[in-house]
């Protein structure tokens, strides 16, 4: 029929709009005429009649309200209806007094809260880890309104003037790290009272304007000054601190200008030409040189028979080293001299040494064209001293440690021209008329002065600027890659076989359980005939410990142990195993598996065998296992050797200190290694503490580790935020130890782990018995 052949259209739900239709002829437009308009009748305004108000009748005085009653505490956890039925004990006062906080009706664990299930938060004020100090150092960061900072009313001036310097501490640190002056007074207040990066960045916030750690970790320049008292106090026991030269140490802000005063008077150096002309008694020539040089006759010195005044000559020469010595260790003349240098261009120019040659062209001498040629970008190098990059000085520095490259600062000859007039003009310009032949000495002073002691320390100025810039660089990168490499992400509740790779010696695996255990141990060789045989052998480990997670370290052999656990895995070798695998660093791993550390915690395994085990931990707990090796030897930087080793060291211990204290760490469970990485702790007081835990039991709450031998309170100021304590740990992995453990006295003492102990004696399923 028609109707069936119609296709089917949906209904509009509106209708459409009609369009207008075209007429076909135009019509004649008509003009409209406006019409004019009416005038509108105005009616009288009406007055309004005033409102009559009525008096307001007196209030009844109000009953006084009944005094409410008190809330009851907040449950922190509310268990579900079978545990309220099964669980029946009280938690008596005190006994959950850790920071505990609630998120949607169950217990989340921070890093510097404890974990105590099952208990009644009791109202008390918030701990603020300063126990028994004056109110200043009281001061909380919850104390200042959010965005204003908290300052320490102490003057800079007066927190340095028990260094005894000439120059305000606190303004030199605000200048040389660009940070506000009051947070740099409180951050040198801060570490003057022994506080840690941790604990400052944690909970002294407002006090350093919320910086971080790699921050606050620069803002310390205390070093020099107690340099400069050292000093002082040596010449003072040999007899030649005058106050003039005590004055010329205090006037110091640089190393370098330290080493250039102390430089005459160190042990085994001899005395400069100036001290020798002093000790001849011409200062007091060179003096009137300058203040009376009409009255100035150097005849009258001359001494025929006495060495260095036998001659007029002789008399110049000791006036002009010690005029000289005067403008070298001038304040304003250093200053002015550097500020002429950075308005020039300064250029460092690096060549190839004459040793290097010499013994380039020595038959039979090999390895020395080698290392020229790893050289080769730096033969023939000239940069400015504001372009050069961090990694460019670091490798000059070492081409010259290996007598390889010669390095020299080259400063425009304008400098020199600039200063000797400005000396001559203005600074060191005599008092009244000067005869030619003074004249020329005081000329001759101030060239020998600017070639014999000012360039070369601006040149050892520049060349340590450069090298300070760039060792803070690379500690810097190293700190960046670090905190990186400790702070990936573990892999939890996994079997893991780690594999330690190798062609002649066979790859050395090793199972790991999810609380890293060690479950087996073996060798096996994959690269060779035996391979098919060895594959029968991993298949039939990983289903008996139901291991599915390969890990294979990146070292020899690393990419042929890869394509053979690829190829079983894509032939689905391990049904019904879902075997997945992945690469990590195994850097250190060699040095760690000999260290005294891994033999006292794998005293029966082969050094081999440990490193299996190293690397298969890594990926289960990266910062726990890498905190046991030293940062340098994990590979995660460059110019290690290059750098202060001492700076090195003390940067990387402060990371991995800030790393463990901000993840925080369970003090019942984490190794001895781990703990003296916590803010506060060392190794004689992790040592302590682990010897408490064995002896008395777990920790119940932080105020137990006042008991501990060697802890102080400023030690547990300083670790408590970061420690975390769950007691009842131990007791849900061991399920099977619970009737062993029921009649403990020391457990027995305890009413929150007795009441545990009744609910988990409880049988959780029907059928089950209890213990």
């Amino acid at each position: 029929s028609e109707d069936e052949t119609e296709e089917w259209q949906p209904e509009s739900k509106a209708p459409k709009r009609q369009q207008k239709a075209q007429p076909s002829e135009k019509k004649p437009a008509v003009k409209r005429q406006a019409k004019p308009k009416e005038p509108k009748e105005s009616k009288p305004k009406v007055p309004r009649k005033p409102v009559e108000r009525k008096p307001r009748a007196p209030r009844a005085p109000k009953a006084p309200r009944a005094p409410k009653a008190p809330k009851p505490p907040k449950c922190l956890y509310t268990p579900p209806m079978d545990v309220f039925q099964r669980l029946s004990f009280i938690v008596p006062d005190g006994s959950c007094n850790d920071n505990m906080s609630r998120a949607g009706g169950r217990w989340s664990e921070g890093p510097s809260s404890s974990h105590q299930p099952y208990g009644v938060k009791k109202e008390e004020p918030e701990e603020d880890f300063a126990f028994d100090e004056p109110s200043l150092k009281r001061q909380k960061t919850s104390s200042a309104p959010q965005g204003r900072p908290t300052r320490l009313p102490t003057s800079g001036r007066a927190f340095g003037e028990d260094l005894n310097m000439n120059w305000d501490l606190i303004q030199l640190l605000s200048e040389r790290t660009g940070v506000e002056q009051w947070v740099c007074l409180n951050i040198s207040q801060l570490f003057r009272e022994e506080n840690t990066i941790p604990f400052i960045v944690r909970y002294r916030k407002e006090m350093i304007n919320h910086m971080d750690a790699d921050a606050v970790r620069d803002v310390q320049l205390v070093a020099l000054a107690k340099k400069t008292q050292t000093i002082s106090q040596t010449l003072k026991k040999e007899g030649v601190l005058t106050a003039e030269l005590e004055q010329a140490l205090r006037n110091c802000r640089t190393a370098d200008e330290l080493d250039h005063v102390y430089a005459p008077y160190k042990k085994g150096s001899k005395l400069s030409k100036a001290c020798r002309a002093k000790q001849l008694g011409l200062e007091s020539a060179a003096q009137a040189l300058l203040q009376s040089p009409r009255t100035l006759d150097l005849r009258a010195w001359v001494k025929p028979g006495t060495e260095g005044l036998s001659t007029v000559e002789e008399v110049s020469t000791g006036v002009e080293q010690i005029l000289a010595d005067m403008i070298a260790k001038d304040g304003e003349s250093l200053t002015h001299i550097r500020s002429l240098c950075d308005n020039s261009m300064v250029m460092l120019q690096s060549s190839v040494s004459k040793t290097a040659l010499k013994e380039q062209q020595k038959e039979g001498h090999q390895g020395k064209p080698k290392d020229i040629d790893k050289f080769h970008l730096y033969c023939d190098f000239t940069c400015s001293v504001q372009r050069i990059q961090h990694h460019q000085t670091l490798a000059i520095n070492r081409g010259e440690n290996l007598k390889i490259l010669t390095v020299k600062v080259n400063i425009p000859d304008c400098v020199k021209s600039d200063f000797c007039g400005w000396c001559l003009n203005v600074r060191w310009k005599p008092n009244g008329y000067t005869r030619e032949e003074l004249m020329k000495i005081l000329r001759d002073a101030v060239e020998d002065s600017y070639k014999r002691l000012l360039f070369p320390l601006l040149s050892r100025s520049y060349r340590t600027k450069l090298t300070v810039s760039a060792e803070k660089e690379s500690i810097a990168m190293f700190v960046r890659n670090l905190r990186q490499r400790l702070l990936v992400c573990p892999v939890r509740g996994r079997v893991i076989m780690g594999v330690d790779p190798g062609f002649r010696h066979g790859c050395k695996l090793a199972i790991l359980s999810p609380t890293s255990q060690i479950l087996f141990t073996d060798v096996v060789y994959l690269h060779g005939s035996q391979g098919n045989r060895e594959a029968d052998k991993l298949r039939h480990l990983m289903i008996r410990y139901s291991c599915n997670t390969v890990v294979i370290g990146n070292g020899t052999a690393c990419r042929e142990t890869e394509a053979f656990f690829a190829d079983l895995i894509s032939r689905r070798f391990f049904q019904p195993l879902d075997v997945s695998y992945c690469i990590t660093s195994e850097a250190g791993a060699s040095i760690y598996s000999v260290s005294p550390a891994a033999v006292k915690e794998m005293p029966d395994l082969d050094p081999n065998l440990r490193s299996a085990v190293s690397i298969g931990r890594r990926v289960q707990d990266p910062l726990a296992e890498l905190v046991k090796i030293d940062p340098k030897h994990i590979g995660i930087g460059t110019y290690q050797h290059d750098v202060s080793q001492s700076s090195l060291k003390a940067a990387l211990d402060g990371v991995v200190q800030e790393c463990v204290s901000f993840v925080g760490v369970d003090i019942n469970i984490c190794s001895e290694t781990l703990m003296r990485h916590v803010a506060g702790l060392n190794i004689g007081r992790a040592k302590s503490i682990a010897e408490w835990r064995e002896t008395n039991g777990p920790f119940m709450n932080r105020d137990q580790l006042r008991l501990v031998k060697g802890l102080g309170p400023k030690s547990y100021q300083q670790c408590a935020g970061f420690i975390r304590i769950n007691p009842l740990d131990h007791l849900n992995n061991h399920r099977s130890k619970y009737a062993g453990i029921k009649n403990d006295p020391k457990i027995c003492n305890n009413r929150l782990l007795v009441g545990t102990l009744r609910f988990l004696s409880q049988p959780s399923e029907v059928g089950a018995e209890p213990i």
